[in-house]
């Protein structure tokens, strides 16, 4: 009878012993469940802004044209904004219209000025277009609150596809657009 209750004792001792180690987490074990959950917040976050990016893409578009230049605005950094404004007016016949080289003077040192899309517009090259939709639209790099896209935007009534490169920032809790790479039309 010793030995049964002894032998039970033992066993009871046993399986609150492996019970402790399946429920104890070690510390590199925690670091990783911590990451995973950094990473998928900064997944999160990512594909948040991918969504904004898209929508407000295509509501710029489908915008009254009379209300684009306040919808740039709204969706752009004040930067990117004075930055693409002049790109916009280089060497045109209008008030503050800068020259080529006043243009890269000003800004070569926070801009890439040759992808400016000196004299074109905003996001598409084109002055006119039918129905601009977004093509596609991919994460290419992420750090904290700085996403950069692989944008290409077409026009199926042109049958035109207009590439950038478009990086968005998270700034006061909302996205902004920092920068558009554009190509210069051939």
């Amino acid at each position: 009878m010793k030995r049964t209750i002894i032998a039970s004792l033992f066993l009871i001792i046993a399986c609150k012993e492996e019970k402790k180690e399946n429920t104890t987490i070690t510390q590199p074990e925690a670091e990783q469940v911590k990451e995973k959950v950094v990473l998928n917040n900064e997944s999160n976050e990512s594909e948040t802004a991918q969504k904004w990016l898209e929508k407000s893409i295509v509501d710029y578009f489908k915008a009254d044209l009379v209300k684009q230049d306040k919808n740039m605005q709204k969706m752009t950094t004040k930067d990117y904004y004075d930055y693409k404004t002049d790109a916009t007016n280089v060497d045109l016949d209008v008030d503050g219209s800068l020259t080529e080289q006043e243009f890269k003077d000003k800004w070569k040192g926070k801009f890439d000025t040759s992808k400016a899309g000196i004299g074109i517009g905003f996001l598409i090259p084109a002055q006119d277009w039918i129905n601009i939709e977004v093509g596609s639209c991919e994460l290419k790099s992420a750090s904290k609150d700085e996403y950069t896209f692989n944008v290409v935007l077409r026009d199926d009534g042109f049958k035109a596809k207009y590439p950038s490169v478009v990086k968005v920032i998270k700034e006061n809790g909302s996205f902004l657009i920092a920068d558009v790479l554009q190509e210069e039309p051939k």
